[in-house]
């Protein structure tokens, strides 16, 4: 009977145990502002939203068949897209199925389903795919990764189906199809005997380019930029800026781009490979990227293309035309970058730790390629007193007292010697943990200038900008990581953890399976794997992966392991919104993982457990409003379950604390409720 009065009491004083917000939009502390990206066109579409398609290995097809780059063209189509000097994706708008994600089902559900959900009549959609395509009794099919050439029907993706789906289910002002496949030329067909008429009728949206016409092959090769389908090459460099000739003003148009992929895939295959596109079938106000860069240049450039063969005398040279990088180049593997408007390029080759080759200008001249020799001859030397100036500021930089003294350190070693890649990059790692985001920025974007192959300086600068909310940017830094280094384990921890804060979960649960795979005893990837788990509602998963983290991050009595970990944190900038030191990261990374296990025990509705977790992670961090909210209700809840109406007194006091501490969260709004029905109860 006791049970069932105190149970009515707080129901009748307004005990609002239904109004916890749900479990995607508990954010911490780690609830980000955006940075806006430079403004586009006024034209520009309200949103922009793409598919992705990438499939090399096809496990049912015989090895003959076997594709090597589509993997990597999907990976620079997803760059370009979310570039702010091309398209200007936002990141979760893009979806990217390469390999076993790419099965029919799979394309099925992003482009048949998602797109449909999120485009709207202002907006701009994009569908890539690249890989094989396929001509049966009339009809051609794309090939998803689990395609059987012994079951076409039932598992191609019909063409005439993806028709379909552009013209009559996605509803956008703008509508783009880049297809890199063989018999791609079969979607746009060029007369009345063609094999698929499902694009035929749509309206003056589509902007369809494909990579051959429709009894065509489409060619891939490994001479460009470590490999990629000539298509997609050509449509990424046209996306990037290449194709913005007429009138230069720093738009791609539809027209412009169709007219520089064609020309130059037919230069480059000898006329083997023309790509298509129905001109009259999309708005002549379409463009597809905008590079901010170009636009009003002194001078328009000719509007033939001529091309370089790069040669380096040094392994794992990266090679940087017009500031851009353009791939890393092997010694005695010529290296040809076709495509390029005549005139003066700037071209530099760097390898760490060896003064640069250039930059120095070389001329491209119409319809011909330049030769262009790179050679790395001179190690980079240190003058004594920089080397000691920055020895020194290190040493004051493992104590987070003397951050101060570390800065003046590097400037020194800076100053003395305006090309050490270091001491700008230490400058970056100190002003970040100074809280003086704009001097760090300035510092690693000093490093990369000098040494652009300089992995930890681009993942320390994503890292920071990870903190100050710019997740987009720091996701193309990420990226730029990946390319050159596919396997960097830090990396693929700082992109579960972008992923995560962008509410991507099942991306951010890949990436962060893949850094566990490559570094098993690293412990930060079990704790965005936790997060994600949890938000996506697998709880029991998610307070597994949290008890991992802080068992590989227990070195509360092991110094050795501790330091170990702060030199990871420190030298690899997994960025932290408390960047007053490496400790107060540990702290606050624990705090976090307690938090993920009150959480889960919380909805899982074991309340003692609940409590027990969440004082744990207030023992790390005081001030965290949303361990004291879900502390409070399960007190709250406990009371309820075992009629002890001591508990509401605890309950009360964290409640109370997230109004203290930040009493615009919705979770204080919610806490008032709570606290008003407690107090009637008490009173009662």
């Amino acid at each position: 009977m006791r049970s069932s009065f105190l149970v009515s009491v707080l129901v009748l004083a307004g005990f609002a145990t239904a109004q916890t917000p749900p479990p995607g939009n508990q954010q911490r502390d780690l609830k980000l502002e955006k940075i806006e990206p430079p403004k586009p066109p006024s034209n520009a579409p309200a949103q922009s939203y793409a598919v992705i398609v990438g499939i090399a290995a096809y496990p049912k097809l015989p090895a003959k068949l076997q594709l090597h780059f589509p993997e990597r063209d999907a990976q620079s189509i997803y760059t370009a897209l979310i570039s702010p000097e091309g398209g200007n994706f936002k990141a979760e708008n893009v979806k990217v199925l390469t390999g076993a994600k790419a099965t029919l089902a799979g394309i099925r559900q992003e482009v048949g389903t998602w797109l449909p959900s999120v485009a709207q009549g202002d907006d701009r959609v994009v569908i890539y795919f690249a890989g094989h395509g396929f001509i049966y009794q009339g009809k051609a099919y794309l090939a998803p990764y689990d395609f059987d050439m012994a079951n076409v029907t039932g598992t191609g993706y019909p063409m005439d189906e993806l028709g379909a789906t552009i013209g009559g289910k996605i509803h956008a002002k703008w509508k783009v199809l880049l297809t890199d496949s063989c018999h791609s030329g079969a979607i746009t067909p060029e007369d009345t005997e063609s094999l698929n008429h499902g694009l035929g009728n749509l309206t003056q949206s589509l902007f369809s380019l494909t990579a051959s016409r429709d009894r065509e092959s489409s060619y891939e090769s490994p001479e460009l930029e470590g490999g990629h389908g000539v298509f997609t090459y050509y449509v990424v460099k046209g996306l990037e800026g290449e194709a913005d000739t007429s009138p230069h003003d720093g738009i791609v148009t539809a027209d412009e781009l169709a007219e520089y992929v064609h020309t130059q895939v037919r230069q480059a295959t000898n006329g083997l490979q023309n790509p298509t596109s129905d001109r009259s079938s999309y708005d002549k106000n379409m463009w597809l990227s905008f590079i901010p860069a170009n636009v009003n240049p002194a001078t328009a450039p000719a509007p033939q293309f001529g091309s370089m063969a790069i040669t380096v005398n040094m392994d794992d040279t990266e090679v940087f035309v017009d500031g851009k990088s353009v791939g890393i180049v092997a010694k005695g593997k010529p290296f040809t970058l076709p495509g390029l408007t005549p005139g003066q390029h700037t071209v530099k080759g760097v390898h760490q730790g060896f003064e640069p080759d250039g930059p120095r200008e070389e001329t491209v001249y119409p319809g011909t390629q330049s030769t262009v020799n790179i050679k790395i001859l001179i190690p980079r030397r240190r003058s004594k007193p920089a080397e000691e100036a920055l020895d020194k500021g290190i040493a004051y930089y493992q104590n987070k007292d003397d951050y101060k003294k570390a800065a003046e350190q590097f400037e020194k070693a800076f100053q003395i010697d305006p090309t050490y890649s270091q001491a700008a990059y230490y400058l970056g790692l100190t002003y970040n943990a100074l809280f003086d985001e704009d001097k760090a920025q300035q510092y690693y974007k000093k490093a990369i200038e000098i040494d652009p192959d300089f992995l930890e300086a681009h993942a320390n600068y994503a890292g920071m900008l990870l903190d100050i909310g710019d997740v987009d940017e720091a996701i193309r830094q990420i990226n730029t990581v990946l390319t050159l280094q596919p396997d960097h384990a830090v990396a693929l921890t700082m992109l579960a953890q972008a992923y995560r804060f962008k509410a991507l979960y099942p991306q951010s649960i890949e990436a962060a399976r893949k850094a566990i795979a490559l570094a098993p005893k690293s412990a930060e990837p079990h704790l965005w794997l936790g997060d994600s788990l949890r938000l996506s509602g697998k709880l029991a998963d998610a307070g597994s992966e949290y008890e991992q983290y802080l068992k590989l991050s227990d070195f509360d009595s092991k110094l050795g392991g501790k330091l170990n970990y702060y030199v990871l944190g420190s030298l690899f900038g997994i960025g932290r919104k408390k960047r007053a030191g490496t400790e107060d990261i540990w702290k606050d990374l624990r705090s976090l993982a307690y938090f993920g296990i009150c959480d889960c025990q919380y909805q899982s509705k074991q309340y003692d457990s609940a409590i027990v977790a969440c004082q744990k992670s207030l023992s790390y961090y005081q001030q965290d409003p949303y361990a004291h909210f879900d502390l409070g209700l399960a007190y709250m809840h406990k009371a309820v379950a075992a009629n002890s109406p001591a508990d509401l007194d605890p309950a009360l006091q964290h409640l109370q604390q997230v109004i203290a501490i930040n009493p615009d969260l919705d979770q204080a709004r919610i806490a008032k409720q709570n606290i008003a029905g407690i107090q009637k109860a008490l009173a009662q």
